[in-house]
C-alpha cells in the first residue's frame, strides 16, 4: 500500500491504494482489455517499465490484479475487486472530460492516441483483407511523426515505423487536430471540411475511414460551459 492518511474512513483506505502515481491508467489499461505487460506499457508509453512492474504487483497484492504465469507468457488479469472499478475510472473519464478541457502540449502523445484508435476500429467497417492507415503529424518531431495502423482479420495494430505493407489511405493533421477529433471536441466532417485533417488516396476509401473508427467513450459527454459557477443547492 501507499502512504497511510491514518484515518478510518473507506475513501481514505481505498485512495492509499489508488491514489499513487499510474495506478489508476493502469487499471484503466486493463478494464480496456490489456492483459500482457507489453501491451500495458503502450497504453501508458511514458511510464518506466520499472514503475510498471512495480505498480502491478501492488495491485497483485491488495488482491485486484491476479497474474497468470501461462507458459512463458504472463497475463494480468482483473479481480472482482479490480472490476468493481470500472464505474469509478469511467465517472472520473466523465467529469475529465466535462469540466477539464484544456490540453497541454505535453498532454498530446501519438503513441498513445493510435494505441486508443487501434482497439477502437469497428472491424464490420473496414474492407477487407490488410488495410494501412498511414498517419502524418508534420508538426512532431521526425522520430514520432509516421504511425502506421495496419488492420487485418478483425485485428489492428500500430507500428512507428514503416510495415512494408502498401498504405490504403494516408490522414494527416496536427497532432492537437486529430486528439481533438478522437475525444469529440472536433467532428471529423469539420476537420476535412476546415483543412485542418486531410485523407489522401482512393475517393471510396477516403470516404469511409471516419466510419473505421468508433471514437473514445468519452467523446459524447457534454462539455461544461460554466466554470465556478455553483451548482444546485444540496440543501
Amino acid at each position: 500500500m501507499g502512504s497511510s492518511y491514518q484515518q478510518f474512513c473507506p475513501v481514505a483506505k481505498a485512495m492509499e491504494l489508488l491514489d499513487e502515481r499510474w495506478t489508476l491508467l493502469v487499471i484503466r489499461e486493463l478494464l480496456s482489455g490489456s492483459r500482457h505487460f507489453n501491451e500495458l506499457r503502450r497504453g501508458v508509453p511514458r511510464m518506466s517499465p520499472t514503475l510498471l512492474s512495480k505498480r502491478l504487483n501492488r495491485l497483485v497484492l491488495a488482491g485486484v490484479v491476479h497474474r497468470q504465469d501461462d507458459g512463458d507468457q504472463v497475463h494480468y488479469l482483473l479481480t472482482q475487486a479490480g472490476l468493481e472499478l470500472r464505474p469509478i475510472v469511467e465517472a472520473l473519464g466523465a467529469w475529465g472530460t466535462r469540466w477539464i478541457g484544456e490540453l497541454g502540449d505535453e498532454d498530446l502523445d501519438p503513441a498513445l492516441l493510435l494505441w486508443d484508435m487501434r482497439r477502437n476500429i469497428d472491424h464490420a467497417a473496414t474492407p477487407p483483407g490488410r488495410t494501412v492507415v498511414l498517419f502524418r503529424f508534420p508538426e512532431v518531431p521526425a522520430k514520432s511523426r509516421h504511425w502506421w495502423l495496419v488492420i487485418a482479420e478483425g485485428e489492428a495494430d500500430v507500428c512507428d515505423f514503416d510495415p512494408g505493407h502498401e498504405v490504403a489511405v494516408t490522414v494527416e493533421s496536427s497532432l492537437r487536430g486529430m486528439v481533438g477529433v478522437w475525444r469529440g471536441d472536433l467532428r471529423w466532417a469539420d476537420a476535412l471540411r476546415s483543412g485542418d485533417l486531410t485523407i489522401q488516396g482512393p475517393q471510396d476509401l477516403r470516404r469511409m475511414v471516419p466510419a473505421w473508427f468508433i471514437l473514445s467513450g468519452f467523446a459524447e459527454i457534454p462539455r461544461a460551459e460554466l466554470r465556478g459557477a455553483p451548482g444546485p443547492s444540496s440543501l
